[in-house]
């Protein structure tokens, strides 16, 4: 099906950068919203149901999960995440572009639900990066940085399965690679024909 908005598909090993490069391109472009998941882990620091995840017991999720409510769900670092149909494809027929953030696993199962999505890969600029961000982070113990690191390994390998890489090795660089991606989805002839109908019109285009 044909959305008036965008589907953006933003994955990347944790510690990559990805949270931060989406929320920062969130307060610079009012047209893309974000998509919230549901969860089973904790909230982590100033984190808030409804805002960045929906915080669910195993039990809650359980129930969703049979009700075929997600349109994927996935085991990530030992807790549960899952994504919404019916939140994503309302923002999108209102004409908003939504942005997930989602690891690769579930950014593959959007992708064939999805085939007008659009999926983006984050890449660190070197393991040992990604390591220090882990360990400045100060969230995770030394166990929990190894398995991050070690899942890391098999992400990275999965970049092909998607449609653009950004590697965040400076983040103002990083972000308007971003933000490129976006605005250039906005100039396809296609979006451009909803957005600018009286233009097409006076043109005389059919």
């Amino acid at each position: 099906m044909d959305y008036p908005g965008n589907l953006y598909v933003v994955a990347a090993p944790s510690g990559a950068g990805k949270s931060s490069l989406v929320r920062a391109l969130l307060e610079l472009d009012s047209r893309v919203q974000p998509s919230v998941s549901h969860t089973t882990r904790p909230p982590r620091g100033q984190e808030k149901h409804g805002r960045e995840y929906f915080f669910v017991s195993p039990q809650e999720f359980d129930a969703m999960v049979a009700a075929d409510a997600f349109v994927e769900w996935a085991h990530v670092h030992q807790q549960r995440y899952g994504t919404s149909r019916h939140a994503i494809e309302e923002r999108m027929n209102q004409g908003s572009d939504v942005i997930l953030e989602i690891d690769f696993q579930g950014a593959i199962q959007i992708k064939k639900l999805f085939s007008n999505a659009i999926s983006i890969f984050i890449l660190p600029p070197s393991w040992d990066e990604l390591r220090s961000r882990l360990e400045r982070r100060g969230e995770d113990s030394a166990e929990v940085i190894e398995l991050r690191l070690k899942n890391a390994q098999l992400e990275v390998a999965q970049v092909d399965k998607f449609d653009f890489v950004i590697i965040n090795e400076l983040f103002d660089r990083a972000l308007f690679d971003l933000k490129a991606i976006v605005h250039a989805q906005r100039l396809k002839v296609s979006a451009q024909r909803r957005a600018r109908a009286d233009t097409f019109a006076a043109l005389n285009i059919p």
